[in-house]
């Protein structure tokens, strides 16, 4: 847990407030979107809504409630999953995929909408700006920065957001003059009167809710910050966010004829001189807020990838700072889906109606986690229950509506979520199906064989040492397919033979490596635990683990070739992996056939095995073996000499 510090709260308000803190751009103009005709109450009710609505979701349920659910320091809906994940319920993977798509979706319009926002600004000072040209020229910038890292930009993100801030404050008083009557908005009745009398409350509480959806970001990124440098600085953002939104509503009731015109309250309550820097600050808001939600995915998809519900995928560190990491797969694809999403809807306004409708599903999601685990925290049972009603019952009104959105836009992220649970579904059970059917076999009962094998001189030498991939929790069981490539097919000797078993853990920055000598000195099963932020490096920590192993004088890495010996050079490595490809022959219930051919298909959008644990540069051979899946009756049977009329035996097909 990290302690408060300003130099914590700075960096927390640049990485952590990106995404909420840019909502201002547009939810006001959005709420006075949905009845031009809007009076005094209207707006009272609607600036109520959205300071309760902050209070209620965004600093009661994330900030008071789920900042205190964290794995190893990490927060996010998949590193809440982790925490619950081995308590049963196997239904949870469900929850925890379809909000983590849901918020994947949903982050592919942010940078969009908010850049978007940001130039339409432009407008008050020219005539026809060039929206969508210079939109598109600072994502396509905001993408292409990804892979040099963040970790010198970053380090001014703090000071500007501040000044955001500050300056979302010092707007927001400057206007609240306009109708001072504003600051009833605090009341929760004027918030109840615009749900109990206006007919077209849920369209109302559709634009509302776009104040909070980046209340989510907060607990998805603590662990670059930690709990309390959050919930302090959000105090902060809050007070800011809240006179801005005062300011807004007083302007909008003062000014009615130049919102009935067009112009965005966010840029009206501003002075005239002002609206350029005010347009250059928007601009540096939206960056850093994309910027946050990109890094934000990478760290999803990274988690995704150890819970076995996506293929592994090439991620690169850019820099040394702890835990950044780049995958350049998802960073083209957020981009391609960001330019999509400017190129279809072409303005800020109808961008609006794609928005929102994913989080509500996100955030449900997570309300459904965090109640199962209250539950494992031994709190009463009244205590989860009360906590699920309240906001499932308010994220489930946000969710009605936010519905009427599926026509105007919302389609569109639900379009992407749908295909991301789709992948995750048939990846998380296939790869569940294939190790349901590896087979092991205990290793010590061949250990004399493998030793036999070893000293053959017979047998021509395939390395001084033979290293194989294991999918193996124990040192003592290897999978049969490993002890057949060595002794069946084309008998392989090697001087020593390292069995590592790479296990991956959804703990950020386990690193961890255990070595049992199944032969002194001659055959080895290292157990390598990496975190999801860890790079998977094998044939670096091999190395590292074996010069240990030498030091201590457990094994002797000189060449056995007498020639390299004589000079002390060390023998080569070389690496075997098994691939295991899905055969037809299997004979599987159909879900499984099923299941198991689109797996195969979708390998093909993940990397091989090789690049996967970094062995890029190494001797490697991979060996291709079939997975026979089998239930029920078998597809071949003998058929006994008797039941034959000739006497001769046969092989039936059931």
């Amino acid at each position: 847990m990290r302690k408060v510090s300003a130099l914590g709260l700075l960096v927390t308000l640049g990485i952590v407030f990106g995404d909420i803190g840019t909502s201002p751009l547009y939810v006001m103009k959005t709420i006075c979107g949905v009845t031009p005709g809007y009076d005094a109450d209207y707006i009272l009710g609607a600036v109520s809504l959205v300071f309760w609505t902050l209070t209620l979701q965004t600093t009661v349920k994330y900030v008071l409630i789920a900042l205190r659910a964290d794995n190893k320091g990490e927060g996010g809906i998949l590193a809440l999953y982790s925490l619950v994940k081995q308590k049963g319920r196997r239904w949870l993977y469900l929850v925890a995929a379809l909000g983590a798509a849901t918020l994947i979706a949903d982050g592919v319009i942010t940078p969009a909408i908010t850049v978007t926002t940001s130039i339409e600004g432009l407008s008050s000072v020219m005539a026809d700006p060039p929206v969508i040209p210079l939109t598109l020229v600072i994502i396509a910038l905001i993408f292409f920065a990804q892979r040099f890292g963040t970790s010198a930009i970053g380090r001014c993100f703090g000071p500007f957001m501040l000044a955001w801030f500050l300056m979302l404050g010092v707007l927001g008083v400057c206007n609240i003059g306009y109708y001072p009557a504003i600051l009833k908005a605090f009341n929760p009745w004027y918030a109840v009167e615009i749900l109990t009398e206006y007919p077209g409350w849920f369209l109302v509480l559709g634009a509302v809710f776009l104040c909070t959806t980046g209340a989510e970001a907060l607990y998805s990124d603590l662990g670059h910050c930690g709990r309390w440098n959050i919930s302090v600085a959000w105090l902060f953002v809050k007070v800011m966010l809240v006179l801005n939104y005062l300011g807004q509503g007083a302007w909008i009731l003062a000014h009615r004829d130049a919102v009935a015109s067009g112009v965005n309250p966010f840029y009206g309550i501003m002075p005239q001189w002002f609206v350029l820097i005010g347009i250059f600050m928007s601009a540096g808001a939206s960056i850093i807020a994309s910027q946050a939600l990109i890094s934000g995915s990478f760290t999803i998809f990274s988690e995704a990838i150890n819970l076995t519900f996506w293929p592994r995928l090439r991620i690169k560190y850019p820099s040394t700072a702890k835990g950044q990491l780049y995958i350049p797969a998802v960073n083209l694809c957020l981009f391609l889906g960001c330019v999509a999403t400017v190129l279809i809807f072409g303005t800020s306004a109808n961008m609006e109606g794609a928005y929102g409708l994913a989080i509500t599903i996100t955030m449900l999601m997570t309300t459904v986690l965090i109640t199962v685990w209250l539950r494992h925290r031994n709190l009463p049972r009244w205590i989860a229950v009360m906590f699920f009603v309240v906001f499932a019952g308010i994220e489930s009104v946000f969710l009605w509506a936010n519905l009427f959105k599926f026509f105007h836009g919302g389609w569109y992220t639900m379009l992407i979520a749908l295909t991301l649970v789709t992948v995750i579904y048939i990846w998380y059970n296939a790869s569940n199906i294939r190790l349901r059917y590896m087979k092991y076999k205990d290793i010590r009962p061949e250990l004399n064989l493998i030793a036999g094998i070893s000293e053959d001189r017979e047998i021509p030498k395939t390395a001084s040492n033979l290293v194989y991939i294991s999918f193996s929790d124990s040192p003592d069981l290897i999978e049969t397919k490993i002890l057949y490539s060595i002794i069946n097919k084309r008998p392989k000797r090697a001087d020593h033979y390292w069995f590592i078993r790479v296990s991956y853990t959804d703990e950020p920055y386990t690193m961890e490596y255990t070595v049992d000598d199944l032969i002194p000195g001659r055959v080895f099963s290292i157990g390598l635990r990496l975190g999801f932020r860890i790079a998977p490096r094998v044939n670096v920590y091999l190395r590292e683990i074996i010069e240990d192993l030498v030091k201590e004088g457990r094994v002797d890495l000189t060449s056995g070739y007498p020639s390299l010996r004589a000079h002390g050079i060390p023998g080569d490595f070389h690496f075997i992996i098994l691939h295991r490809v899905f055969s037809p022959s299997s004979n599987c219930r159909q879900r499984d056939r099923f299941l198991m051919s689109l797996y195969e298909r979708l390998r093909h959008l993940g990397v091989t095995a090789p690049t996967a644990l970094g062995l890029d540069t190494s001797d490697i051979s991979t060996e291709k073996v079939p997975l026979i899946l089998s239930t029920g009756t078998p597809r071949r049977r003998i058929v006994p000499a008797s039941d034959q009329p000739d006497g001769n035996k046969a092989i039936s097909r059931n």
